[in-house]
């Protein structure tokens, strides 16, 4: 059986760290120990997560940043970096699903789900290469959902950003 890692110290960026499933992740992270760097769009949601976990003594740098925009990206990292010197772990949360069949959606639906889902992860995954690279290593966790093998109706956009997320992950740098 393989000992638990020691998170004590790590430093992690999470994107849509403000609700769901990236703020339980970055509650997580900050009772395992680690720093958090914060990344979310939503600038009320962002502050009250990160005064939260300041309040228990996590360091925490709220980053707002929309996840499609490479230059807000590379910035909200270069951030991250500078505050903690370094980047240990990255986990790409944000994610938007519009359920709408494909008549029924619109192009710029399609395109933001996409950007968000899968372009997102790619433009944080290229930000934080050099940092991790620099120390030696570091994580990079895309959260793909069951979406990534299995297929529903109503869902196209949705599927094909996380199977490309799956893809993505797998191919490795």
């Amino acid at each position: 059986m393989q000992e638990p890692m020691n998170l004590q110290g790590k430093v992690v960026l999470v994107t849509g760290a403000g609700s769901g499933l990236g703020e339980a992740t970055a509650r997580a992270f900050a009772n395992a120990g680690c720093a958090v760097a914060c990344v979310e769009k939503n600038q009320p949601a962002l502050e009250r997560v990160c005064e939260q976990l300041r309040a228990q003594n996590t360091p925490c740098l709220a980053l707002p940043c929309d996840v499609r925009e490479a230059d807000a990206v590379f910035a909200a990292t270069q951030s991250a970096g500078e505050r903690f010197g370094h980047l240990d772990i990255l986990v790409n949360c944000a994610a938007i699903d519009y359920t709408f069949s494909i008549e029924e959606m619109s192009i710029d639906q399609w395109d933001r789900e996409l950007a968000v889902n899968l372009r997102g992860p790619f433009l944080f995954a290229k930000a934080v290469f050099p940092w991790m690279r620099k120390q030696g290593g570091g994580h990079i966790v895309n959260v793909a959902s069951t979406a990534a093998v299995r297929a529903w109706a109503g869902a196209s956009a949705y599927h094909a950003s996380k199977w490309g997320l799956l893809g993505l992950s797998r191919a490795g740098r």
